[in-house]
């Protein structure tokens, strides 16, 4: 039998690595961004599902023969959860395939976030040999770190800084405290982390309980000496709060590598000294671009073979939905 696939017209999509693997589909791109372009693709037996493509509830119905819709990253927020449920249709990840890229972007971003490479680097390009340009600049050994969401990521993330001599705080309500500490880390509450952090790394899922969450209520509780980091979704920050906090020097830094909109055409927060801005690549790696692309298409192989595909997300998982 011959299944319908459909893939996003994405340069981190391989063709070749999905015609290998399902020898029996025949595919069809995704051309563009908006919900419209799924529902008038021809009807698909499996959907792979990129960040830039949401994958609403209409989709679900436009599709009635859909057995699995596999987002090719690790976030699952552009994927209707109920609507995937109530239809029976998997929806997968890729969990693991960037884990040291992403925990290596992240301190990247952090150790130029605070050494202030990006006043550095424009003030130098401008013919500027100054060193006070990216002061002050405060030092990172004895520093405080604090980590939102302890994932197999976040866990890498502490394992570099394990050579730093700093501490680590935690906050993570769906991680037990042993497995903090088994990390050489505290777990904290989410006030006590900001209260107590020199710099900030989030590497949390956007969810309705994490969205927002760092507002301008949690940007005042921070150090004024304190940078942040997000490498895990761009709306867990609210970014005009993170612009106010940055303009009342309320905060040193940040280094961001998602947005609430991608791109962030626009966005004040490319234009300043104190913001590093990458565009949505923690991920990559020629590696992880490949082990990206044959594990997702692994896992719409097992769907279409009416197995339960190796990476299948629990649809009535608590975090989902809190």
């Amino acid at each position: 039998m011959t299944h319908t696939v459909l893939l996003p017209d994405k340069p981190n999509v391989e063709p070749a690595v999905f015609e290998r693997l399902l020898t029996d589909a025949t595919f069809h791109f995704i051309e563009g961004d908006e919900p419209s372009a799924l529902a008038n693709a021809p009807a698909a037996d499996g959907i792979v599902a990129h960040t830039d493509i949401p994958v609403p509830a209409e989709v679900f119905r436009g599709h009635p023969s859909l057995e699995i819709v596999a987002r090719l990253g690790t976030g699952v927020d552009n994927i209707d959860h109920e609507a995937a449920a109530e239809d029976d249709v998997w929806v997968t990840n890729v969990p693991l395939y960037s884990v040291d890229e992403v925990a290596t972007h992240a301190l990247s971003l952090l150790l130029g976030a605070r050494r202030g490479l990006v006043a550095h680097n424009r003030a130098m390009s401008e013919g500027a040999w100054d060193w006070t340009v990216g002061a002050p600049a405060p030092r990172l050994v004895g520093s405080t770190v604090g980590v939102v969401s302890f994932g197999s990521i976040a866990q890498r993330f502490v394992e570099l800084l394990s050579g730093l001599d700093v501490d680590v705080l935690v906050y993570d309500p769906y991680v037990d405290d042993e497995t903090v500490a088994d990390c050489d880390a505290t777990s904290v509450d989410f006030e006590t982390l900001l209260d107590s952090s020199d710099a900030v790394s989030v590497h949390a899922p956007l969810t309705p309980e994490t969205a927002g969450m760092f507002d301008a209520a949690a940007f005042s509780r921070l150090p004024e000496h304190a940078v942040i980091v997000n490498v895990g979704r761009g709306g867990i920050i609210d970014e005009d709060a993170l612009l106010s906090a940055l303009e009342a020097d309320e905060l040193a830094g940040a280094g961001l590598d998602v947005f609430a909109a991608e791109p962030p055409n626009g966005s004040p927060l490319l234009e300043r000294n104190d913001v590093i801005c990458t565009p949505h690549t923690a991920w990559y790696s020629e590696a992880s671009k490949r082990e990206l692309n044959e594990t997702a298409a692994r896992n719409v192989a097992a769907a279409l073979e009416g197995e339960r595909p190796p990476d299948a997300i629990d649809l009535d998982a608590e975090w989902l939905s809190t």
